[in-house]
């Protein structure tokens, strides 16, 4: 079996820089790369057992994420193990199933796993059990979720721009009517994208009124549905909708479809959070998308700086609008001119 000089062998360093790139702390790229390499070619894998007595340490991270079935935090788990793995760390996964209370019996069983970190992307607004973790030593960092009062770094991404452009693009499409569709009261993602897109819409004159905003009862299918029937109700329907959240965006189309509306030609809709299957939808949909294999990376490089006893910042990374049919499509330059004829 190959041992960690073999390694530095094959990549032309120290034994001391590959225990550096195991360990997350290589600040070249190139090394990192030629030593994974290495580490690849011979199938090296450390002595677990061993380091965890010499270190306290068992190479092992836990992460708990919001709600496996969303695709957005599928995707996000992957990056994150995937990341880990390369570094040398397994990856034990607890689903929180959007529940406080399922997350909390989670973050229990991790901590008796006696993992070295721990990654949350919290359900609700946090719990004891969080603050339990820090009042530990636990090295913690938040993911997707900041939670107002819990020092820990977190990694997220920030909608702003994305949905300055979206207001840009909605207004330019003839859109005055807009709505949104939000996460449960208390989300912080959700109140925060709410807040965001209202004042960019203040910026183009359009008004969002509390009555175009309805709080879905979870974040499913379902809960998207239910609120975008509510809306259409409204004596004056919105002609276009934002949903804070994909899986929203999925039923609130469903309800659309069943009253035998057309979108983009009835009313217009928008996901926040991208996947890859919008692109084929019927229409392809509108989406707000968040880096979301870029967040996972980041996110595991941070905890591994406060295993290390480093101070970590937060991390925001931007997201980006993507436009597609679901909003309509704006008239070409040759368009207008015939039209202003």
């Amino acid at each position: 079996m190959a041992n960690i000089k073999d390694v530095a062998e094959r990549a032309g360093v120290s034994v001391a820089t590959v225990s550096r790139v195991l360990n997350g702390r290589s600040p070249v790229p190139a090394t990192r790369e030629k030593v994974l390499a290495a580490v690849r070619e011979l199938g090296y894998r450390p002595n677990v057992l061993a380091r965890a007595l010499r270190t306290a340490r068992t190479r092992t991270l836990g992460l708990v994420i919001s709600d496996l079935r969303n695709p957005f935090f599928t995707e996000l788990a992957d990056a994150v193990e995937q990341e880990a793995r390369s570094l040398g760390y397994s990856l034990i996964i607890g689903n929180a199933g959007e529940s406080p209370e399922q997350q909390d019996d989670q973050l229990r069983t991790l901590l008796d796993r006696r993992i070295d970190g721990l990654l949350v992307s919290s359900a609700g607004t946090g719990s004891a059990v969080l603050r339990e973790v820090l009042a530990a030593h636990t090295p913690l960092v938040l993911l997707d979720r900041a939670l107002p009062g819990l020092a820990a770094p977190c990694v997220r991404a920030e909608g702003s721009a994305a949905l300055a452009e979206l207001a840009a693009h909605l207004t330019a499409l003839g859109r005055r009517r807009p709505a949104v569709i939000v996460a449960p009261a208390g989300t912080p993602t959700g109140d925060e994208r709410l807040e965001l897109f209202r004042t960019a819409l203040a910026a183009h004159g359009v008004p969002l009124p509390d009555a175009r905003v309805g709080s879905a009862p979870d974040l499913r299918p379902e809960g998207g549905r239910r609120v975008m029937r509510e809306l259409l109700e409204l004596p004056e329907p919105p002609d276009a909708v934002l949903a804070t959240d994909n899986l929203m965006a999925l039923g609130a189309l469903d309800e659309i479809r069943a009253r035998g509306l057309r979108v983009p030609g009835d009313v217009a809709l928008v996901a926040y959070d991208d996947v890859a299957w919008f692109a084929h939808t019927d229409p392809p949909l509108t989406a707000v998308a968040q880096p979301t294999r870029e967040l996972g990376r980041a996110a595991v490089h941070t905890l591994l700086e406060r295993i290390e006893g480093r101070e970590a910042p937060s991390v925001l990374l931007p997201a980006r609008l993507v436009p597609r049919r679901s909003c309509g499509e704006q008239p070409t330059a040759q368009a207008r001119g015939r039209g202003s004829a």
